[in-house]
């Protein structure tokens, strides 16, 4: 992942005398694109988008089928979004902020996609409801972590658009939410394709099966919240440098803390074993979001032919 990361920590290791809490499982990741000629690197921004397209709108077996097939990877993942978004609609560019995700998540976390939910959502019946994305984390040869995502595309950051995403990212911890994710993840056979080892397969499967109690299962859980948003600071910029990567930087954590502070109000008191789930807020900054999100619903147009 060529991005720039600003920031990549625990909050409580950013901000050691918070009286937020619990935030000592939460962490802030903050990215941003390059500039060149004076102008922010569109084309970058796209073509990390188009490599990254097929883990959520391919299944594994079909990824596996197209293996050196580029053009074809992208005809066929292109075939599979649905692009419902209309102007002015707040999630316009919703499956291009999950696009990003779950790049976001393969390349920076190690993460595997086990459960591609463009892929899923192809099917006008069938919306896959839930989380944004899905996936596994190998943590060293016999355990593993599950990663429930949220992705939104905003033309602000700003108070009022915070408090959509944690309700978002409540409604997905109720419990029939998080054991519909589980049975998706075990009744697909992408895990077995995925996960090398024939015995850490079966252990994830069993933990994830409905007879075990997701009190057991929050510990292993993680939330990366997406927060791909139109940026006046990025608009205004013309080059990449310490200016610009420390507005970003403190606008970021700003955020972060806004956002932390409205999960916590929200969620702490509601969400059975909140203090054992780990959330991770990760903020990008564009300059133009409709501009954007123009381009690629144009060059998905050009792609499904």
């Amino acid at each position: 992942m060529n991005f720039e990361i600003l920031v990549d920590d625990h909050y409580l290791k950013i901000f050691e005398n918070t009286v937020l809490t619990p935030v000592d499982k939460k962490c802030v990741l903050s990215l941003v694109n390059d500039f060149e000629d004076q102008v922010w690197r569109h084309e970058r921004f796209e073509n990390f988008i188009w490599d990254n397209i097929a883990l959520t709108a391919l299944s594994a077996q079909e990824r596996e089928k197209l293996t050196g097939k580029s053009r074809s990877t992208l005809r066929e993942s292109a075939k599979n979004l649905r692009l419902t978004d209309k102007e002015g609609d707040i999630g316009q560019g919703s499956e291009l902020a999950e696009i990003v995700l779950y790049g976001i998540m393969h390349h920076h976390y190690g993460a595997l996609s086990v459960v591609p939910k463009i892929f899923y959502k192809q099917n006008a019946q069938d919306n896959a409801k839930g989380a944004d994305s899905v996936h596994i984390v190998l943590e060293g040869d016999d355990d593993f972590s599950l990663w429930f995502g949220e992705a939104k595309f905003y033309n602000s950051i700003e108070d009022a658009r915070l408090s959509p995403v944690v309700e978002s990212v409540g409604n997905s911890l109720k419990t029939e939410k998080l054991k519909k994710e589980n049975s998706i993840i075990t009744n697909t056979s992408d895990i077995d394709r995925l996960v090398a080892n024939k015995e850490l397969a079966a252990k994830i499967k069993l933990a994830l099966s409905p007879d075990n109690s997701m009190d057991n299962i929050k510990p292993k859980l993680h939330i990366p919240i997406l927060l791909l948003h139109e940026c006046s600071i990025t608009a205004a910029t013309k080059e990449m440098n310490d200016e610009y990567r420390e507005k970003i930087r403190d606008y970021h954590l700003d955020r972060a803390t806004a956002y932390f502070n409205k999960q916590i109000n929200k969620l702490s008191g509601t969400v059975t074993n909140y203090s054992a789930v780990k959330f991770h807020i990760i903020l990008f900054p564009v300059p133009d979001r409709k501009k954007l999100v123009e381009r690629f619903s144009s060059a998905v147009a050009f792609h499904k032919g």
